[in-house]
């Protein structure tokens, strides 16, 4: 029996248990003022044998009742149903033999005084039973929502690792595309990299940035883009924040950057192009990206690659109010990313 108490339940009936004694203080300073300190004992004597007959009862009985065991089911409920009457009576003995119940029975009848032993201990019943179902409810949901929790940081984590080396991928293909090309800016673009990898092992690691932050390598990434291009790339980056210092999870941003270069600039013969404009004023982000690229047929889908889906399903993890618009229009893509800063999860 030692080996199976569980501590911290029994503590939460200990708990219960003084509820149902507090619900009989309520009745007795009504009802019974003149005897009420008696009456008190008596039910904290009572409260006491109530609570470790439920706290075996539901605990550790009626996890082990089973249909396919029913005369074995049956015998354990036939146990309880004495010691809810009988027991209850025979605590009450010991009680008046140490001094300390006092009873007020008024009648002879040894049928009447089980009867009213029973009801007191059914009433117990119902009381315990359904404030232990509350409670398990609750604590099932709390757990229910830790795991959802958990389960969405570890796919938030999972996107992110796959975001990182899908941008350093890409990143390592320009900077292949100009050593190929014994182009005297290799060595430039390499340094630029080391920059950036500094910045995504010691300053993404935590859950949000500052949006400088961000600011600082998508500019980095675009002054690396800039080299594979002659004055031809018209690039035009500008913003509105009304305060840098603003949160924001790290890299959510740059898969817009990187998408309009890869899958728009470097596909575009003539006259490439990139405008990019980021606002955040009053928690409210708008990020604005528009790029050239080559004319598609007009029924054809927006295909998002890795990145652009990836960023979608970020954005589903971390915030409850969002927008992410993709066009493609002529010779012309667009993407515009609205963010309630507000609304994060």
């Amino acid at each position: 029996m030692r080996k199976r108490i569980n501590i911290k339940r029994f503590t939460f009936f200990l708990w219960v248990g003084l509820a149902f004694l507090l619900m009989g203080v309520v009745s007795n300073h009504v009802d019974h003022r003149d005897t009420f300190l008696k009456r008190e004992l008596d039910d904290l004597w009572r409260v006491i044998y109530v609570t470790i007959v439920n706290y075996a009862f539901f605990e550790i009985t009626l996890p082990l009742l089973s249909w396919r065991k029913f005369f074995a089911s049956f015998f354990r409920l036939l146990v309880y149903f004495l010691l809810y009457s009988l027991g209850l009576c025979l605590w009450e003995s010991i009680g008046i033999a140490l001094s300390i119940y006092t009873s007020f029975a008024t009648t002879t009848s040894q049928t009447k005084e089980i009867t009213e032993q029973m009801t007191y201990s059914m009433g117990s019943v119902f009381f315990f039973g359904i404030i232990r179902h509350v409670y398990n409810y609750i604590k099932l949901k709390r757990s229910a929502q830790q795991l959802r929790i958990e389960k969405q940081q570890a796919e938030l984590s999972y996107l992110k690792s796959q975001t990182n080396p899908h941008f350093l991928f890409n990143t390592l293909n320009n900077i292949y595309s100009l050593a190929r090309d014994k182009s005297d800016l290799a060595p430039e673009s390499i340094l630029r990299l080391s920059k950036m990898l500094r910045y995504m092992l010691y300053e993404t690691g935590g859950a949000f940035i500052a949006i400088e932050q961000e600011l600082k390598i998508i500019s980095d990434y675009i002054a690396l883009e800039r080299l594979r291009y002659d004055e031809s790339l018209r690039v035009n980056f500008n913003t509105d924040i009304e305060d840098m210092r603003q949160a924001l999870p790290p890299l959510l941003l740059i898969p817009l950057v990187e998408n309009a270069f890869k899958h728009g600039v470097s596909e575009t013969r003539n006259h490439p192009y990139v405008d990019i404009h980021l606002s955040v004023n009053k928690r409210q982000l708008s990020f604005f990206v528009k790029n050239s690229t080559e004319d598609i047929p007009g029924d054809e889908k927006v295909r998002e690659n890795i990145g652009l889906s990836n960023l979608r399903r970020q954005l589903e993890l971390q915030y409850t109010d969002y927008s992410l618009e993709l066009q493609h229009v002529g010779r012309e893509f667009q993407a515009i990313l609205k963010i309630n800063l507000a609304s994060h999860v």
